[in-house]
């Protein structure tokens, strides 16, 4: 009699990846204890024995690791090859080897298309509606994330884990075979890129405190204008270039981490020590005064 997960187990073992998945992460088998607590009621429906419910098991809480979001789709496709195994028309070998071969190309779609798009943008829309509104409903902007956030998540999450157990690895491997996933991966950097300037732009400050400040007679009235700006060194970097100086610190930093290989903890230590360095110098000689 051919066996087939129930509509109650494929949801037992997607909520328990989507609330789960980071619960047990860790350097051996980084989210593969996760992975296996959300296989582990496909496997109690599919498999009679305990020799067969304990090799089944063993299998999924070796090493795993991928972008949890799109990765769930993962567990879509085992689900349903653990399906087909337990109606003989799979191996755990072949289960096994799909296992990791999925890790790769889902973890870099997913930081892709989740982490480095779809969160920055929401991010910005965000942090712009709570800008844009008086002081006293600055807090719309944070709730809006608070609920956009896990809603995205849990839809973009369940309709893979639905498609990878219906599609399978065949679906998968069309999907690939196809040129899709570089054309969507090729997209999803763009458009990341795209979001970074936005960011850069928006909320990255940097600016040159640097004026000249001098008293001005004005003809037309008689008077001397005092302490009137006449040079501005922002002003003048800003209409031949609007915002470049923040353009630049972030190309610093990003060369510093990309190239040099320095940490986030060492990149904010120098940003902050310059920060200091610079503001002591200029309240110590007026400059700021």
């Amino acid at each position: 009699m051919s066996k087939t997960l129930s509509k109650k187990t494929l949801n037992r073992a997607f909520w328990s990846w989507f609330f789960w998945n980071g619960c047990s992460q860790q350097a051996e088998s980084m989210l593969g204890m996760a992975f296996g607590q959300s296989i582990a009621p496909v496997v109690e429906e599919l498999y009679d024995t305990k020799e067969e419910k304990a090799e089944a098991l063993s299998r999924h809480i070796t090493l795993f690791n991928t972008e949890a979001q799109v990765g769930s789709i993962c567990n879509g496709i085992i689900c349903g090859m653990e399906e087909a195994n337990a109606n003989g028309k799979c191996t755990p070998e072949v289960i096994s080897s799909v296992k990791v071969a999925l890790i790769g190309p889902t973890s870099a779609i997913g930081d892709s298309l989740w982490v480095a798009t779809i969160l920055p943008i929401l991010l910005t829309i965000c942090l712009s509606i709570s800008q844009g509104v008086e002081a006293s409903m600055a807090w719309t902007g944070a709730l809006l994330y608070l609920l956009a956030y896990p809603v995205l998540t849990c839809i973009l999450s369940r309709k893979l884990f639905y498609f990878g157990y219906r599609s399978g690895l065949e679906g998968m491997s069309s999907f690939m075979a196809t040129g899709k996933m570089d054309i969507l991966t090729n997209s999803m950097n763009f458009l990341g890129l795209l979001v970074v300037g936005a960011l850069t732009a928006s909320f990255v400050s940097c600016s040159i405190p640097l004026q000249i400040v001098k008293d001005v007679f004005d003809p037309a009235t008689g008077e001397t204008l005092a302490g009137q700006v006449i040079f501005d060194a922002d002003t003048v970097i800003n209409n031949i270039f609007p915002r470049l100086l923040p353009l630049l610190l972030t190309l610093g930093v990003y060369y510093l981490y990309a190239k040099k290989k320095w940490s986030p903890l060492k990149l904010m230590g120098l940003i902050l020590a310059l920060a200091a360095m610079l503001t002591a110098m200029g309240t110590f000689t007026g400059f700021y005064g």
